[in-house]
């Protein structure tokens, strides 16, 4: 589960969805002959301005990290939801993703109870 997610939010309340922050610069268009760049953030000299966009990309990719893993684990929920005739037991889902056992459970309890919370549309 999103565990970093999940202390930074009261128990009980909705998860609130912070937005990405934005990149005001793209990266270079990659050349093979070239070393891998990454951002062009070691183009960058002045440690203050390397510190503030490194630190918007790992805001950024964070928060991406933390919403993928609350659709894995509302996929996770509908897959093994008992109202499918095609529902997968928690074994097959860890099989899919790549996880322990243990960890699908988690991970289902933790989409249903998302998928609960879930607006209606």
């Amino acid at each position: 589960m999103a565990e970093s997610g999940q202390s930074r939010r009261p128990h009980g309340n909705p998860p609130h969805y912070r937005r990405p922050a934005p990149l005001f610069f793209e990266p270079a268009a990659g050349r093979g002959d070239e070393e891998e760049h990454f951002f062009d953030l070691e183009s960058l000299t002045d440690p203050g301005e390397l510190l503030g966009r490194a630190t918007e990309l790992a805001v950024a990719f964070q928060t991406a990290a933390d919403r993928a893993v609350e659709y894995q684990a509302m996929a996770a929920a509908q897959l093994a939801d008992p109202a499918r005739f095609d529902r997968l037991p928690a074994a097959a889902i860890a099989d899919r993703a790549g996880w322990t056992e243990d960890y699908a459970v988690k991970m289902i309890d933790y989409g249903r109870e998302l998928l609960r919370r879930r607006p209606t549309r």
